[in-house]
């Protein structure tokens, strides 16, 4: 098949829009301008010079068989007008592939292309067909043989199917025609052969025409791809996304983009033909992977630059010839410096508390984690200590938060003061520390370390001249002798200064199969308090309350008791905080509530019923409903029942305690605030109308006879009281000159060993039936 001439294939490049798409319809084709048409436009003009050849040549051969039998005017006149129609024909093409394409190329219309072919046809058939009788019978066999012939000519315009298919028609109609008309003069078996001759013809070109016009069309798609492809590649550079390479066989560099060259601050004169693995530092993972000849992707490393150290990520592909040979590698690179910069700030967020600047729990467990595999690789112990600060929640309600943040500062501070770099610091969380010590081999030395935090954190902090006084408690363990995993470790160490914290804060405790052991069997007594509950091991003792004037009874505190079947005699001390913890405590109180409700209904009414409200239950909103319920159920006064709190109940949410305790107040039950004295914030709550009386603590009450200050507390508490119009109940009178002194001293309840011990609920409704009179005045 005819090729386009060079120039018309740089014509093609020149012309084309650049970043046109080639992907082009049937459609496209015919209107307007598109990339497939400009490409027909240009092959049809470096065919045209073939076509017009071919039929002036033809018209030649032609006048040849005529001559003789047509006239000679006739004949020049006629082969005058196909050479001058063709070559007309052929000029105009030939404009049209220049003036014709590109994105402001004019229109051609498709009936314009198509009457040029059947123009020429026409004007070519004239003579040969009107004459085609006159002419004898070898003449009319050669003339129609040169007339199918003619028809190949058709090849010159292939990438126009529709052009082909006319010039076609029209050849095989005039044939078709000139051979009926001399049927009886020309042999059957020429027939056969000119219409066999022009049958191939027809095929074979149309079958040419189908196949150059999908490979012009695929070689303009493509072209465009590859248009498109550099355009994107280019923007790709100039965008400052990245960057890309080449690489032959033997890793030295075909091509740097711009970009690159700029970032090595070198010329490209002095990178291309180098290593890139040297250029970009003697990278020993690039060189592994270029080695490999398998797809990269992301491979980061550091380059140093004239501008400083630079992080680069770089990706690519080896290079396979059609014969499956390795070629090199092409690719793509970018900087990840600022990205690199991103992820480092924000690890270094998700690893650092932010008010303290140390290490957060995440990260304290990252570093336990490490020691803890150093110590089992080296055979040198590490240790963890756990800290938690004393008396820290009061620096929050009483100072407010900002001065609480700025001691939980000062804090941190001291102890990477006191731990420097024998280990890291970090927090937990709230009021709580931890220390990583990563050489514990002696524990002497781990011991000093935990009494010199201790005496640093007691001493006194100055927050805008205001002086605050903390204590801390530690708990240690080490590993991997007390644990070979973090969670065992921190669990060990948690134990430790649960044990700490028993012990009477501001000390530091360490991990002992006796504290495990003792762990175990509060895990025993939480699964037996559950079981309590079911099978109402539970039951209430009652100790009396008296008047402080006439020394009458005037009710019970009911106290929770529990006979265990193996262990025996729980004391409340040892399971009530395992209840609290444990989430059971809810369940308890209600029992005791129903069960105190239960037996002031069997007493009269001037019989008051007191209980112990625990913290964890006095912040549960249902709680005056539970209280409401109870009294209904019972038929019970809401003023014979006493609830008692402590001020414990204050920490945390004290709005949402508040508010349970206003409810239940509005009930009518009596509100009673338990170890007065002892806390820390609960005369703020005085005036809230919610307290009905105050009790003085036992301790107070016993160490009155002996230390005078006490006596005074005593006065401060029962004025406070009055002024506030609460009553006074003095816990733990023993002796008759306590019962004096409380009595002399305002108080107006008295309640102790003196006028009893707890109580049964048989012995309890001997006495309110009078039958324990002698023993109360004994």
């Amino acid at each position: 098949m005819y090729e386009a001439p060079d120039r018309y294939k740089r014509m093609i490049s020149a012309r084309l829009p650049d970043g046109e798409s080639l992907g082009v319809t049937s459609r496209e084709v015919d209107e307007g301008s598109s990339p497939l048409r400009d490409a027909q436009l240009i092959a049809r003009g470096g065919f045209a010079p073939f076509f017009a050849a071919a039929n002036s040549v033809a018209a030649l051969f032609m006048a040849m068989i005529l001559h003789g039998h047509v006239p000679t005017a006739y004949l020049v006149g006629w082969a005058a007008a196909v050479i001058a129609a063709n070559l007309g024909a052929m000029q105009m093409a030939r404009n049209q592939a220049v003036t014709h394409v590109g994105r402001s190329g004019r229109k051609v219309p498709k009936l314009l292309l198509v009457g040029d072919i059947v123009l020429r046809a026409v004007i070519w058939l004239s003579l040969p067909v009107v004459s085609f009788a006159s002419i004898t019978p070898d003449s009319q066999a050669v003339a129609a043989t040169l007339i199918a012939g003619l028809g190949i000519a058709a090849l010159g315009l292939v990438v126009f199917p529709t052009c082909v298919t006319a010039w076609m028609a029209i050849f095989t109609a005039g044939l078709s025609y000139a051979l009926l008309v001399s049927r009886s003069a020309v042999p059957f078996d020429n027939i056969v052969a000119i219409l066999f001759t022009l049958g191939m013809a027809i095929v074979g070109v149309l079958t040419v025409a189908r196949w150059a016009f999908g490979q012009l069309k695929t070689n303009a798609d493509f072209g465009s791809q590859s248009a498109s492809a550099s355009l994107l590649l280019q923007e790709y550079e100039q965008r400052g996304v990245g960057w890309l390479w080449q690489v032959d066989s033997e890793n030295r560099v075909t091509y740097i983009s711009s970009r690159m060259v700029a970032l090595l601050g070198r010329p490209a004169s002095q990178l291309v033909g180098h290593s890139l693995p040297s250029l970009l530092g003697g990278h020993a993972e690039l060189g592994r992977v270029l080695l490999e000849k398998q797809p990269f992707n992301a491979l980061e490393m550091e380059l140093k630059t004239a501008r400083g150290p630079r992080w680069i990520s770089i990706a690519g592909d080896p290079i396979i010839d059609t014969a499956g040979r390795f070629e090199g590698f092409r690719g793509v690179g970018s900087d990840i410096t600022e990205i690199r910069h991103t992820q480092e700030r924000l690890t270094h967020l998700a690893n650092v508390d932010v008010l303290s600047g140390l290490p957060n729990r995440g990260r304290v467990r990252q570093l336990l984690g490490e020691a803890l595999r150093n110590a089992t690789a080296g055979n040198v112990p590490c240790a963890i200590m756990f800290l938690d600060l004393d008396g820290f929640k009061p620096v929050n309600d009483t100072f407010g938060h900002p001065k609480g943040d700025a001691v939980l500062q000062a804090v941190a501070k001291r102890l990477c003061d006191q731990v420097g770099a024998d280990g890291h610091v970090g927090r937990m969380g709230g009021d709580e520390f931890a220390i990583v010590v990563t050489d514990a081999q002696s524990r002497h030395k781990v011991e000093q370390l935990a009494s010199s935090i201790i005496h640093a954190i007691a001493e006194p902090y100055m927050i805008d001249q205001t002086e605050i006084r903390i204590g801390v408690s530690i708990g240690c363990a080490f590993g991997p002798i007390d644990g070979a995993t973090v969670d065992d470790l921190i669990l060990k160490a948690d134990l430790a200064l649960y044990e700490a914290k028993g012990a009477g804060r501001g000390v530091a405790k360490y991990f002992s199969s006796e504290l495990q052991t003792e762990q175990d069997d509060r895990i025993r007594l939480e699964t037996d308090l559950r079981g309590a509950i079911a099978s109402k091991q539970f039951h209430l003792v009652y100790q009396p309350l008296v008047n402080a004037k006439d020394q009458k009874l005037t009710g019970f505190e009911a106290l929770i008791r529990w006979n265990h079947p193996q262990r025996g005699f729980v004391p409340p001390n040892v399971f009530i905080p395992v209840a609290e913890e444990s989430g059971l405590m809810p369940a308890i109180g209600e029992w005791v509530i129903e069960e105190a409700c239960r037996a002031a209904a069997t007493w009269p009414e001037q019989i008051s019923v007191a209980l112990n409200i625990s913290p964890k239950q006095i912040v549960l909103p249902a709680l005056p409903n539970i209280v409401s319920q109870a009294l209904g159920r019972n038929k019970v006064a809401a003023n014979r029942i006493e609830l008692e709190v402590t001020e414990g109940v204050f920490l945390g949410d004290n709005g949402a305690t508040l508010d349970v305790l206003k409810r239940l107040r509005s009930l009518g039950v009596g509100i009673a605030l338990d170890d007065f004295g002892t806390g820390y914030s609960s005369i703020g709550y005085l005036n809230k109308a919610v307290f009905h009386k105050l009790k003085i603590d036992g301790s107070f009450v016993r160490e009155a006879g002996s230390r005078p200050e006490n006596v005074a507390i005593i006065q401060s508490i029962v004025q406070l009281a009055k002024s506030f119009r609460m009553s006074i109940t003095a816990e733990g009178v023993e002796t008759a000159e306590d019962f004096e002194r409380m009595r002399d001293l305002g108080c107006d309840i008295i309640q102790g060993y003196l006028f009893g011990r707890p109580l049964s609920y048989d012995r309890a409704n001997q006495m309110v039936l009078g039958l324990g009179a002698k023993r109360m005045a004994g």
